[in-house]
């Protein structure tokens, strides 16, 4: 069970995460100081920086802790289970890690879809972002190419995490755009991974 303290660090953490995105999409990013966002979270300095490094590590910190999830996963596949079974075990194990947070930064659509306009038209924030997703990339081809030796060399499996990856990502995108609620973004996503997983060949007349 969570301790006292515990729940008073997370929630200060999340404090932390959503001030800082509601003082960069009404003011800027780049205008926008690791002193204001604790003063507006009504906190310390010293304390901001005994939960981020950095300011933008607000934006990526939650992001780099879940993405030890599916290299464990990955690293622990079943006894015959195939590529596209495992990767698509690994999309439910996260949907399923995520909604248990309840209290997570971005379980709010609306709050999801400042992340991602934050990111995405921020020149610093998108070089930051694609140096993220290129490196957790590798490390998860990497780990499909341990898990299956026989199967899978380098360069295939970098094809498939990038096709599986690159579909998610664009669906999920769309799905925000379009202001659709969680269950629809999520339901983006199984899509884009059904598409990357099957092929096109599913879509041929």
């Amino acid at each position: 069970m969570e301790s006292r303290r515990e729940r008073k660090k997370r929630q200060t953490r999340q404090l932390l995460v959503e001030t800082a995105l509601r003082l960069f999409a009404e003011q800027g990013y780049e205008q926008t100081t690791v002193a204001q966002i604790a003063a507006a979270a009504d906190v310390s300095t010293k304390t901001f920086f005994n939960y981020f490094p950095t300011k933008d590590d607000v934006l990526f910190a939650e992001t780099r802790e879940r993405n030890e999830a599916p290299l464990a996963l990955i690293a622990g596949r079943r006894p015959g289970e195939s590529v596209p079974d495992l990767l698509a075990r690994v999309y439910e194990t996260m949907i399923a890690d995520y909604l248990a947070d309840a209290d997570g930064a971005f379980r709010d659509p609306a709050v999801m879809r400042t992340y991602v306009d934050i990111v995405t038209t921020t020149p610093s924030l998108q070089a930051k972002g694609l140096h993220e997703v290129f490196a957790l990339q590798r490390r998860v081809a990497d780990a499909l190419v341990a898990a299956y030796p026989d199967e899978l060399d380098p360069v295939s499996a970098a094809a498939i995490v990038g096709s599986v990856v690159g579909a998610t990502q664009a669906a999920a995108l769309v799905s925000l755009a379009r202001g659709d609620g969680e269950q629809e973004v999520w339901a983006a996503m199984r899509r884009g991974i059904e598409v990357a997983l099957r092929g096109l060949d599913a879509y041929r007349a």
